[in-house]
């Protein structure tokens, strides 16, 4: 692989400088996401530049760019653990997950509620059996031949 001048490899900096500040302040381009992958794209180098390599003899330097990604890894968690989130993806999934959480409680809290509403509608058809069978068993006693008679209703006088 031929060695890249210094020039270029400043010029490479500042547009990876540049596009850090753009991704860490939340424009991230449709369908990336705001890591490594997505700097090196928008920034025109190579990805392999911002990890570790090794020397002939397998001793490790570090890659051109790695201090950038260092730099920008650390920026992102500090803008994670503050509570921002630049990536419109990673906020997105993180709501839903919210929302699926609260979804999930709330259906939670119907079904004991439906349960709790089912128990009593099995009780009420229940007592509403009971009642109509001695309704029924009622009417069957005031039907039958017995020695009970039914008494008169009694006009009521009007006061006059």
């Amino acid at each position: 692989m031929a060695r890249i001048s210094d020039e270029t490899r400043r010029d490479n900096k500042t547009a990876i400088r540049h596009v850090m500040e753009r991704l860490l302040a939340g424009d991230v381009p449709p369908g990336a996401k705001c890591d490594i992958k997505t700097l090196a794209a928008q920034a025109g180098v190579a990805r392999t530049g911002f990890y570790p390599k090794k020397n002939r003899d397998g001793s490790p330097r570090p890659g051109p760019y790695q201090r950038l990604a260092e730099e920008f890894e650390r920026r992102l968690t500090e803008l994670r653990e503050t509570g921002v989130i630049p990536d419109p993806r990673a906020a997105q999934i993180k709501r839903l997950k919210e929302q699926v959480s609260g979804l999930k409680e709330r259906l939670a809290a119907r079904d004991v509620q439906i349960d709790g509403l089912t128990d009593f509608r099995e009780r009420a058809l229940s007592q509403i059996a009971a009642q109509r069978m001695e309704i029924e068993r009622l009417r069957d006693v005031l039907a039958s031949p017995s020695n009970v008679r039914a008494l008169p209703i009694a006009a009521t006088r009007s006061p006059g």
